[in-house]
């Protein structure tokens, strides 16, 4: 097991590779450039920003520098937020981004699972016809349409919660915000714990079980729920990819000050250091956390590890 974590980690390494590579030459063939003004500037303080930010050197000597300070952990200075480098906005709005993030999954395991178990315990009766409704009806709908929905209903009709922004301390900005990015998620894992868990309780080893007198509680508890939840392992990865990538638009609707809303900015202004740390964050998350998906495989079923 020790062995496939470590060949799955070094894998890993050209995979970010090719992802900062990418982001590093689209950025640079976009039209505009980070300095671009309303009013241009005059040519000699042109030229000094060029040279500061090492923009006059080729092309393959800029991407070789890039990924020599990436290699010693250095994002680099951000070309619009004068005076700061990428690794301090990053750690500043990564702990809002995380808290997001980790709220809206955990939101969507909860519910999702629940409605996906309702579901297939009452399998063609009313409580069945009503989760897959709602969860056809939450699948359909994305983020960034579900984002101004809640603020129009919770915050300008009902006045309940804020509609944006970011106090340090105040847990209720997160709230709308983790029910836009949850509320897609919960109807995937419902839709798809369902189908799971009603295939799993087609098994023999169930029926005996259930013949032997044991309750239905117990039967699902502690014989179908672990085997039903490894599809539900495998969706873990996209999903987080998912909730990732929509807090980009999730964010800068609700004015959080995550990486997600430096990375909306950072494009609009080609401020090209500042979106290649973020593109890097991200994708070292979305790796790592497929990592543990793989480690949970090994836990919930011991034949994975015996291979």
């Amino acid at each position: 097991m020790m062995r496939h974590a470590a060949k799955r980690l070094l894998m890993a390494v050209p995979t970010l590779l090719v992802l900062v590579t990418l982001t590093f030459f689209l950025m640079r063939l976009a039209p505009g450039g980070p300095f671009d003004r309303e009013r241009s500037l005059p040519p000699e303080i042109e030229k000094a920003l060029a040279a500061e930010y090492h923009l006059d050197e080729s092309l393959p000597k800029q991407y070789l520098r890039y990924l020599g300070n990436l290699l010693q952990g250095d994002l680099g200075p951000s070309f619009q937020y004068e005076g700061f480098r990428v690794s301090e906005l990053i750690a500043t709005g990564l702990p809002v981004s995380l808290a997001l993030g980790a709220l809206a999954m955990g939101l969507a395991l909860l519910i999702g699972g629940a409605m996906g178990i309702l579901a297939a315990l009452n399998h063609r009766r009313l409580p069945d016809y009503g989760v897959m409704s709602a969860a056809l009806l939450g699948v359909s709908i994305p983020s960034y349409v579900v984002a101004p929905l809640l603020v129009l209903v919770f915050a300008i009709g009902l006045r309940w919660l804020p509609a944006g922004g970011w106090v340090t301390g105040r847990w209720s900005d997160l709230v709308l915000p983790v029910m836009a990015l949850a509320l897609p998620q919960i109807s995937a894992i419902a839709r798809l714990l369902r189908g799971s868990l009603l295939e799993v309780l087609q098994q023999p080893y169930l029926r005996t079980a259930r013949a032997k007198g044991l309750s239905p509680a117990k039967v699902i508890l502690r014989h179908a729920l672990k085997p039903a939840l490894m599809p539900l392992v495998s969706y873990l990865g996209p999903a987080t990819a998912g909730i990732l990538t929509g807090s980009v638009v999730v964010e800068q609707v609700f004015n959080l000050p995550g990486i997600g809303r430096y990375f909306v900015q950072g494009a609009l202004n080609r401020d090209y250091t500042l979106v290649l740390g973020v593109v890097a964050v991200y994708g070292t998350m979305i790796v790592l956390f497929n990592f543990l998906v793989d480690l949970a495989y090994g836990a919930l079923d011991p034949r994975i590890k015996t291979a």
